[in-house]
């Protein structure tokens, strides 16, 4: 067996074995799971990408949304909320 030494921010170590916990595996099992994924799926098991709400295309966007707003080639308008019942 090998022995893996990383640091972890305090907040997400706790959280993350808390939650674990809940889920009755350890901290070294749910790595040894992760790891075992990666390889199966020759990658990071899961996608990850950069939250598109501030991506340069969405950025432009809003700031010419705010420049019409400004300049009063655009109005905000008023709506009602629906509610849901869950």
């Amino acid at each position: 067996m090998a022995q893996i030494s990383l640091w972890v921010d305090d907040d997400v170590k706790y959280d993350a074995e808390k939650n674990l916990d809940d889920i009755g595996i350890s901290m070294s099992t749910a790595i040894n799971v992760f790891l075992k994924a990666v390889i199966r799926e020759n990658g990071i098991p899961f996608e990850l990408a950069v939250d598109s709400f501030y991506s340069k295309e969405n950025m432009a966007e809003l700031e010419r949304r705010l420049a019409d707003l400004r300049s009063g080639r655009s109005t905000l308008k008023e709506h009602k909320l629906i509610e849901v019942d869950e």
